[in-house]
């Protein structure tokens, strides 16, 4: 979601036909609006990376139910991001957006009361599919409320909303966590959401302009269906396996999710080029850089994804850290990504492609300083040595977030960069999903102590990323000139 919004509001500022003008209170208004529906977004993506420990100490469920509390969400918001935005088109921005965000705010609900690390997992995906549902709305409402000479001044306010939201949302749930508040433990991490959510849905109706929409656009829902169920077998046989090993040889679960998931797959590649209207179009896919952006962000952000987990699970698990205290420590990473982000913003225009293989670069050099750290001192690390590692890992994540997206298009079409921007962004939580479930499986497969399983992962994570280098001769040289507000 952060990663990606500078192109992604831009072509709702340029596809967005000129707005009537609007009292600037109710702009604004409308902008706090959905300032905090992409709050409550980037929040419930990262919370669980705080909280997995105490929920599975609570639920059972076991390293699987770890690594399917990221995944889920991450998943479904994947999947539906771009059938999202074309609902949005098709039936009206605002009848989706408080479709969304009702349907947020009820799946908050029911993660919150979860019983069982089943319906935890369910309510997870709930949330992430509604979330889809809401995000591309907002820069689209935006683009029709605000005038174009001012509209750059709404745009700007989401960076640093975001970062701090990064930065705030993994203490405030490691604090609700922490507070027990009337002995639900964790579970008000989920309920806050109905008093956010639900101030937000009551301010959204009042204030949101209606639009009747285009009952002309297409959405290819058959398309989301088949990456949906190729993404859970081929999630779910890799997480089982994890979980509990393979099992009953090539006729156990593990391999035949994974065989459904593959089979789903091919048939997804098959409709991809076959459907009028598909998520991904295939021209895209034959430019070469973007086609090498793509990868490279695939396998770069799900490194990076499955990287936050394994340290929250080292810091709990190993170290021994509440989660408030996890959240604390892991605070020089946020900020090296906030600072980074931002820096590359300026830089992107003037040092191109260059700025990729500096952050990969920049996280490998992280990734090594950790690894060797943890390796000498294990479960004896001080949280004070971890700070330089963590902020140099930021500064990577950060320098990468902020420039292999814009990077990637920079030779795409002028009248393909709104589908190649919403195909970056539902591929970026793909990765996310598949990120969490990858690493964690590494970590929690290998045998020996949290120290060991945590070097190794983090080998792992070093790994990835080293592959993506030889990717960045492919990229475009330069972001397009007219990227960034």
């Amino acid at each position: 979601m952060f990663i990606c919004v500078t192109q992604t509001l831009h072509d709702a500022d340029n596809n967005s036909p000129q707005p009537p003008p609007l009292p600037a209170r109710t702009r604004w208004a409308i902008l706090a609006v959905i300032l905090a529906a992409d709050v409550l977004d980037l929040l419930d993506a990262t919370i669980t990376n705080i909280a997995a420990p105490t929920i599975t100490a609570d639920l059972g469920g076991g390293p699987g139910l770890v690594q399917w509390l990221g995944a889920s969400y991450a998943l479904a918001l994947g999947v539906l991001l771009v059938p999202g935005g074309r609902l949005g088109d098709r039936y009206g921005r605002r009848r989706l957006f408080l479709l969304g965000l009702a349907g947020f705010v009820v799946a908050s609900l029911a993660c919150g009361l979860a019983p069982d690390p089943t319906t935890l997992v369910l309510a997870r995906l709930a949330q992430g599919a509604f979330g889809a549902l809401v995000i591309p709305q907002g820069f689209g409402i935006l683009g029709a409320t605000w005038p174009r000479d001012q509209i750059g001044k709404a745009f700007s306010l989401f960076g640093p909303a975001m970062g701090l939201s990064a930065v705030g949302g993994p203490i405030l749930a490691g604090f609700l966590v922490d507070a027990d508040v009337l002995g639900l433990g964790w579970r008000p991490m989920f309920l806050i959401n109905l008093l956010l959510g639900g101030a937000a849905l009551l301010a959204a109706a009042r204030l949101l302009p209606r639009d009747p929409g285009d009952r002309t656009v297409s959405v290819d829902i058959r398309g989301a269906v088949l990456l949906t169920g190729a993404l859970l077998g081929l999630l779910g046989g890799l997480i089982d396996a994890s979980a509990g090993g393979w099992t009953g040889g090539w006729t156990g679960r593990p391999p035949i999710l994974l065989a459904c998931g593959l089979a789903l797959f091919a048939a997804f590649c098959h409709r991809q080029r076959t459907a009028p209207h598909p998520l991904i179009e295939p021209t895209l896919l034959r430019n070469r850089g973007f086609a090498a952006g793509l990868t490279l962000g695939v396998v770069a952000f799900a490194a990076t994804a499955g990287l936050l987990y394994v340290l929250s699970l080292f810091l709990q698990q190993g170290l021994g850290r509440s989660p408030t205290g996890t959240a604390l420590a892991l605070i020089p990473l946020t900020i090296g990504i906030v600072i980074a982000s931002i820096a590359c913003h300026g830089l992107i225009h003037t040092h191109g492609r260059r700025l990729v293989p500096a952050g990969l670069l920049t996280l490998l050099t992280g990734c090594a300083w950790l690894t060797l750290l943890i390796h000498r001192s294990g479960t004896h690390t001080g949280t004070w040595s971890l700070v330089p590692p963590l902020l140099i890992l930021g500064i990577g994540m950060g320098t990468c977030f902020g420039t292999v997206y814009d990077i990637t298009i920079g030779d795409i079409a002028p009248t393909e960069a709104g589908s190649a921007s919403g195909s970056l962004n539902a591929v970026q939580q793909l990765a996310n999903a598949i990120g969490a479930a990858a690493v964690t499986s590494v970590y929690f497969r290998t045998t020996g102590d949290t120290t060991h399983a945590t070097t190794v992962s983090l080998l792992t994570v070093a790994a990835a990323l080293t592959v993506c280098l030889p990717l960045v001769a492919l990229l475009p040289r330069r972001a397009q000139e007219n990227e960034h507000h």
